[in-house]
């Protein structure tokens, strides 16, 4: 069986194997055709050199040029959406339709363009301009970037589709991108079209890469590599700290989006308001794509009394009548199964689930677990771990003073909501449960339910460590995403035709600059 070619400086070329690996259908449990090489880290050492070599090119382009890369990389992703859900499918096990078809893939041909408007007028760069002392600044290219894609969302956070690569080139970054284990013959495809792209829009060989697998030593090297500019990684919280441990060593940028428990507070007056639907809610979303998602309500913090136990009564029924979905890998499976095992040997109680192998292949039983708000505190640490897959842990408090307690003791996370009564009879609780989750979290919910990240600029997809690795970064949203992959250049008593465009006298790009304390989208008259 034939090592498919990985892509290196604008050329599909043969990797230097040290290793070789097959994904497999999570369905089946049985490995897919292609074969796929495992690189040493000569083939790191040549994707650096090239992309070190594409940014001194990329400088030279304007922002309009990759601009129309993305879109037409867009464009060439819609042209072979069938194989790349066929693809993906085989890979992940996730719904043809409506998830991939419909609902994945718009999203990531949305955000690339959204990326390419960006590109195009350069605002999220923020230019700076003092005309009195002669001192003009702008976000500008870091470098070559690593991403590293996740194993849930095959194409809007894959490493060479996905946010992370888009905010990169958009920024005016070359991408070096490690592809997902669990779905490489997908990565491919994408890579296929998006080199296609670059060579027909004239971006330089080496601004678009693929690498498939690295052992994790090279991998902890390749992030702090004094070439590498800054890298984005979505995946484990083991695996993400090995390689932040590496890039700060060096002091290079890491963007990480780890575990989060997404914790739900539903007050005491909503449950009397409306439990039934809030059961019927929580299940849809716990359960929807087998738990998988980054943001899944993996905790759910209850005042003590007969309309939680009513709720914990709904919410074990329908997870107990629902079918176990399949889940993305045997490692998905494994983990899922050691973090519920882990819980109850902190002392949770298993109240429906808990075996392997429950629905089509790979696959656990859904599953609910149950705490007292006092046995929580006493080992917080370990009954807020992350069962990634369709687990959650009820937490149930004795009084709000205990909720309060609770949500104040949780780690970083990328959300958290608080369910409220509908006519705000309950605003005291509210604020006093608020105050306590708003600096835990990226994001904030009120009434709704966690699961899903919108494409919309006010986004916050990160949040406190460990969530990610910094608080004040987003990894979905258009413009915030772009300014992870730029560093802050400064010019001073530069001549104007030495300066970049977006900081010329003559507004060029069009968009909004801060002169002298104004923001402004006229020229600047001398």
């Amino acid at each position: 069986m034939t090592i498919q070619p990985i892509l290196i400086n604008g050329k599909w070329c043969q990797a230097d194997v040290c290793g070789q690996f097959q994904a497999d259908n999570p369905k089946t449990k049985q490995p897919l055709e292609h074969l796929f090489p495992v690189s040493s880290w000569s083939d790191c050492e040549l994707a650096l050199n090239a992309a070190t070599a594409a940014v001194a090119k990329l400088r030279d382009i304007p922002s309009s040029q990759i601009a129309d890369f993305l879109r037409q990389y867009a464009d060439g992703i819609e042209a072979r959406a069938d194989e790349l859900v066929e693809a993906a499918h085989a890979e992940t096990a996730l719904p043809a339709s409506p998830r991939l078809a419909d609902g994945e893939l718009p999203r990531t041909t949305g955000q690339l363009r959204q990326a390419a408007d960006a590109a195009s007028v350069g605002t999220w760069a923020m230019s700076t301009i003092d005309t009195a002392q002669g001192i003009r600044s702008v976000l500008a290219p870091i470098g070559p970037v690593c991403v590293f894609g996740p194993n849930n969302f095959p194409f809007a956070f894959g490493s060479i589709s996905g946010g992370d690569f888009a905010a990169a080139i958009a920024a005016g970054n070359p991408v070096i991108a490690k592809a997902n284990s669990s779905h490489p013959r997908t990565t491919q495809i994408f890579a296929e079209i998006a080199q296609d792209a670059a060579q027909q829009c004239g971006l330089p060989d080496g601004t678009v890469q693929l690498l498939y697998r690295l052992n994790h030593e090279d991998g902890e090297r390749l992030v702090a590599d004094p070439r590498v500019g800054a890298t984005g990684y979505t995946g484990s919280r083991q695996a993400g700290l090995a390689l932040k441990r590496a890039a700060d060593a060096a002091g290079k940028p890491i963007y990480l989006e780890l575990s989060s428990i997404n914790p739900i507070v539903i007050l005491a007056e909503a449950l009397a308001e409306r439990g039934d639907d809030l059961a019927t809610e929580f299940t849809q979303s716990c359960l929807m794509g087998t738990g998988q998602f980054c943001t899944n309500p993996g905790l759910v913090v209850l005042p003590s009394g007969e309309m939680t136990e009513k709720f914990v009564d709904n919410i074990v029924a329908a997870f107990g009548q629902a079918a176990a979905g399949t889940l993305l890998s045997a490692s998905v499976e494994r983990s899922l199964n050691a973090a519920v095992t882990s819980l109850v040997d902190a002392g949770a109680e298993l109240l429906v689930g808990g075996q392997v192998g429950a629905g089509e292949g790979y696959s656990f039983a859904n599953s609910l677990l149950r705490v007292s708000g006092d046995a929580f505190l006493a080992d917080a640490e370990a009954l807020q771990q992350e069962a990634f897959g369709n687990v959650s842990l009820l937490v149930v408090a004795s009084d709000l003073d205990q909720m309060t307690s609770i949500v104040g003791g949780l780690e970083g996370n990328l959300t958290g909501c608080i369910y409220s009564a509908t006519e705000n009879g309950d605003e005291a609780s509210y604020r006093k449960v608020a105050a306590a989750l708003r600096p835990r979290v990226g994001r904030l919910l009120n009434d709704k339910m966690p699961t899903g990240v919108a494409v919309s600029p006010a986004m916050n997809h990160g949040g406190p460590y460990p969530a990610t690795g910094h608080p004040g970064f987003t990894a979905v949203g258009i413009p915030g995403s772009l300014r992870r992959f730029a560093t802050l250049a400064c010019f001073d008593n530069v001549r104007n035709s030495r300066l970049p465009l977006s900081l010329q006298d003559v507004n060029q790009l069009g968009g909004w600059r801060l002169v002298d304390g104004d923001w402004t989208v006229a020229d600047i008259e001398q």
